[in-house]
């Protein structure tokens, strides 16, 4: 026997408020269809005014446990995975904690820009197969457009704002690769390339700052990265692409998204895509995808499914698991 933290929920949240690619055309230099090629986003939400990154986790954490049939006094643990945390302290997740009226467990977040759910992730595995934690929910939240600059049209266009979550519980398997709940996990991270995708702000700066990205550099670490932390993940439990049911990557960009497929030898019908309607949303896109994908009826339980990220950092991981 062996524990598994298995995914027994899943939720996701939305702002109101949906910014169409035209929007952009009253305020920039650019066009939908400059977008849409570039990018493959067609639209994208904001939060409203004083709705904060917690608010949308503690939305998608609520769905979540409606899902698994839970309630807050049921969760051991909660991680959030966010870079627009409402304040600099103390942490997103312990408002989520507080939002949902939970007054035991524990609380912390998780910082690895758009790989942060992949890190959460493996985080609450850890806690799991430790004995720490039976029930962890895991979510990954953002306001990304309170750190956009506007007026640069190659960042301002790609991003968007949500938040998913999942509820992991621990449940005996077999031990094999026919378990349902997380198989393999592989992090990684680079600092030396923290200049290519970054945001100005900061305690040594005194102010947030805004978001800075050379796209032609990330994009170029991207689809090797992200290909090659997934290889990894399956090798570890001795599969390979072929065993993949579904790919749910970080939704950031359709042309990364298909190179990513393609050297992974996945064709795209495998692959859940989110981005035309989300944009960037970092840290959310994961769960988000993983919960539109269940809600649409694709995602079924026996489902082997590889997520995979990458963010400033530059950080990077994959994580396997059985739906």
């Amino acid at each position: 026997m062996q524990i598994r933290a298995v995914v027994r929920g899943v939720g996701h949240y939305l702002p109101e408020r949906i910014v169409e690619n035209a929007e952009f055309e009253k305020i920039l230099d650019t066009s939908d269809d400059w977008i849409r090629s570039r990018s493959g986003i067609e639209r994208r939400h904001f939060a409203a005014e004083g709705e904060m990154t917690s608010d949308l986790a503690a939305n998608a954490a609520r769905a979540a446990l409606e899902n698994a049939g839970l309630t807050p006094d049921d969760v051991d643990a909660i991680i959030v995975a966010t870079s627009t945390a409402d304040l600099t302290f103390p942490s997103a997740a312990t408002m989520v904690q507080a939002k949902l009226g939970m007054t035991g467990g524990f609380a912390f977040d998780v910082q690895a820009v758009c790989a942060g759910f992949v890190f959460a992730l493996a985080n609450a595995n850890a806690l799991i197969l430790s004995g720490q934690a039976q029930r962890v929910l895991v979510i990954g939240a953002e306001t990304f457009s309170r750190i956009l600059d506007m007026e640069d049209r190659g960042t301002c266009v790609l991003f968007g704002d949500g938040a998913g979550a999942l509820l992991l519980e621990a449940q005996d398997g077999a031990g094999t690769t026919d378990d349902r709940g997380i198989l393999a996990t592989d992090l990684n991270s680079d600092g030396r390339h923290k200049d290519i995708l970054y945001v100005d702000g900061g305690v040594s700066t005194g102010s947030t700052g805004v978001l800075k990205m050379h796209g032609k550099e990330v994009f170029r670490h991207a689809v090797e990265k992200l290909a090659d932390t997934a290889h990894r993940s399956l090798e570890k439990v001795g599969l390979t692409g072929e065993d993949v049911d579904w790919i749910v990557p970080h939704q950031a960009n359709l042309r990364i998204i298909k190179g990513t497929a393609h050297r992974m030898k996945v064709p795209m019908e495998r692959v859940i895509l989110t981005v035309q309607d989300h944009g960037n949303t970092s840290a959310a896109s994961i769960p988000l995808a993983l919960s539109v994908g269940q809600a649409e009826g694709r995602l079924k339980p026996g489902n082997l499914v590889v997520t995979e990220a990458i963010g400033g950092g530059l950080a990077w991981g994959s994580v396997v698991l059985r739906w």
